[in-house]
């Protein structure tokens, strides 16, 4: 049992083993005993790896004793790499499996692959790899320092056997032990410091369990988040698509008939009567209601941008801004989801230019490269922008990181005040 917390609550078994390392009973729980067994069989699956590494490494061995010319000798070590790189993906993800199965004894949470796509394409293959190079690597090191330390152990324990059947001294670096007492003593320390070698072991064991989790078990909620928020996206669209329709087919038509009836009364009452004056002011209202309506549409979801593209709608909106907007839109036709972000990304960022910038002028400059779309507004306005502060732009880079874009933004006090927008986009 591990103890209670305050207000009896019971503490949870700590889940890794670099966890348990930290915990006041760690000697008394099993986890000693599962980081000594995941180092030993960290050497194993070391040692596996090294034994397929030797046919490059001898390769290269026997190009060197053989004295073969440099053309040759590179000839073969540029062979050695390619075979490397070429096979070292299918031995990381086949190596990969094993590490995962292993890591149950450092780690109780599920080692699952995450795996999101093709062999070589798929980035996790290539952490995979780099896993690989570290088992490579790192084990070796670590590995033949505990052995070094558990030699040690033992011999200090083994020193009271050791001593009768010795013909002469037992040495231990600066020691000479030549009688029982002393090698008691020794076996003491022997005993003593196997506590220190089962800290160690699990230490070395949980750091290199950490890096196999890190490299072999990507979080897939990185990848969740993303997706969901592509999706609320996506959903907003939608969400904007449906109240734009709703709009232009009910609300405006059932607005349009009543002003014909408003139109329509006006001819039944006398001209000089109470009620024609009430008509004539009520026809008024609902016809600047149908013109703010049909406003409202368009910006919902312009149609210019969905029949003639980004450029037609943008130059639609410096007609209709209250700014002196000078255009410089060089492309074609892009996807509908790159032009939606793109286009309420400028109209945003004139609205904040039009509320706070204090100037009448603004420019904007849209460049296609390939897989990107490039947007910049500027303006020489009074500067200052600050995102914190409800200037829109939070909400602005939100939308745009969600279509898997940037926004950078330079705004110095005293101007001038520069938006660039980043998208992705097919070349």
């Amino acid at each position: 049992m591990w103890p209670q917390a305050a207000g009896n609550s019971v503490k949870r078994m700590p889940s890794t083993l670099l966890r348990a390392v930290i915990s006041r009973r760690f000697l008394l729980s099993p986890w000693p005993w599962r980081g000594l067994a995941y180092a030993i069989t960290t050497g194993i699956s070391s040692a596996a790896l090294w034994l397929l590494l030797l046919c490059p490494i001898s390769l290269g061995y026997a190009a060197a004793k053989a004295n073969v010319s440099l053309a040759v000798a590179a000839v073969l070590a540029m062979s050695a790499a390619a075979i490397v790189v070429f096979l070292g993906p299918p031995l990381a993800v086949v190596f990969g499996y094993g590490e995962r199965w292993r890591l149950r004894l450092a780690d109780d949470r599920p080692a699952v692959a995450n795996r999101i796509g093709t062999l070589y394409l798929d980035p996790n293959t290539w952490r995979a790899f780099a896993y690989l190079l570290a088992l490579a690597i790192l084990p070796p090191v670590w590995l033949g320092g505990l052995g070094f330390f558990g030699l040690l152990i033992f011999g200090l324990i083994a020193a009271p056997f050791a001593v009768p059947l010795s013909s002469g001294p037992i040495v231990f670096g600066p020691i000479e032990i030549d009688s029982p007492g002393p090698a008691a003593a020794l076996a003491v320390v022997g005993v003593l410091l196997i506590p220190v070698l089962l800290y160690a072991a699990s230490a070395f064991s949980g750091v290199q369990a950490a890096l196999a989790r890190l490299l072999l078990c990507p979080d897939p909620a990185l990848a969740e988040v993303s997706q969901s928020r592509t999706r609320l996206a996506d959903a907003f669209d939608a969400e904007r698509h449906r109240i734009e329709r709703d709009l232009h087919d009910v609300a405006q038509q059932r607005l349009v008939n009543l002003t014909m009836q408003l139109s329509l009364a006006k001819l039944d009452v006398p001209p000089d009567s109470p009620g024609h004056t009430a008509l004539e002011a009520a026809h008024e209202q609902a016809k600047i209601l149908m013109a703010e309506l049909r406003d409202l549409i368009r910006g919902i979801n312009p149609r210019t941008l969905k029949e003639l593209g980004l450029r037609a709608a943008l130059e639609e909106l410096a007609d209709d801004s209250t700014l002196t907007v000078a255009l410089d839109v060089n492309v074609g036709r892009l996807p509908a989801a790159v032009e939606t972000v793109a286009y309420f990304a400028v109209s945003e960022a004139l609205t904040n230019v039009a509320k706070h910038s204090g100037t009448t002028q603004a420019s904007v400059t849209v460049r296609q490269t390939p897989g990107m779309l490039h947007v910049e507004v500027h303006d020489e306005g009074r500067g200052g922008a600050n995102p914190t502060q409800g200037s829109g732009i939070t909400g602005l880079a939100d939308r745009i990181a969600a279509a898997g874009g940037r926004l950078l933004l330079s705004s110095p006090q005293n101007g001038p005040t520069v938006v660039r927008i980043e998208l992705p986009c097919a070349s």
